[in-house]
């Protein structure tokens, strides 16, 4: 990992301003990946929460089952009003029943997925009512590691870049002029987004 890490920082520092936001920020080492299944269910409980708030929720969605992991077939058999219970919406927990029947008609064990290109497992998890694209773009961004997402309709981003690189193009104009950026970037267009948030968050 050290070596991927250090190979990426000598690629991002060939642009300019991406050394000097590394500068600012930083460097980052990505943490190791974790359970696709239980990741998804988080992401979903968090949309549109405060981290606080969307941490108690799913510690109580966590504890209406054994050993506090949320199994597909003991989740399935809940009663959505027990889940509203626990702060969930009734969107939210179609959702996550969503998730739980997918996971048993499919998989969402990455080890059988793992093969998957990016753009194949973005196309793969948003088959999943509630999962959109930038779910899956963050997907595998923060749990599963891949290094090279670029995730285009992301707020954070798009703001950060347009002000560091003077973008002023709108829609898809705006995503042409942000492909071209990364194209510097890659293949670890992640970890410079990753430095991107940092730097608007700075």
């Amino acid at each position: 990992m050290k070596q991927d890490i250090d190979k990426a920082y000598r690629i991002l520092r060939k642009d300019p301003i991406m050394k000097e936001v590394i500068k600012t920020t930083g460097k980052i080492d990505p943490s190791p990946g974790k359970n696709l299944y239980v990741s998804l269910m988080v992401s979903i409980v968090s949309q549109q929460l405060s981290v606080k708030a969307a941490d108690t929720i799913y510690g109580r969605f966590e504890k209406l089952f054994p050993d506090n992991y949320p199994e597909a077939n003991v989740l399935l058999r809940i009663e959505d009003d027990r889940l509203r219970a626990c702060g969930l919406s009734y969107q939210k927990a179609g959702y996550l029943k969503n998730i739980a029947r997918f996971s048993l008609e499919n998989t969402l064990e990455y080890k059988k997925l793992y093969r998957k290109s990016d753009d194949e497992l973005i196309t793969y998890l948003t088959q999943i009512k509630g999962v959109g694209r930038w779910t899956a773009e963050m997907i595998l961004m923060f749990s599963l590691n891949r290094a090279d997402v670029m995730p285009l309709d992301d707020g954070g981003i798009q703001n950060a870049m347009k002000h560091l690189y003077k973008l002023e193009g709108k829609g898809k104009q705006l995503h042409s002029q942000m492909l071209e950026i990364s194209e510097a970037w890659k293949p670890y267009r992640s970890i410079a987004c990753r430095h991107l948030w940092m730097w608007k968050d700075q």
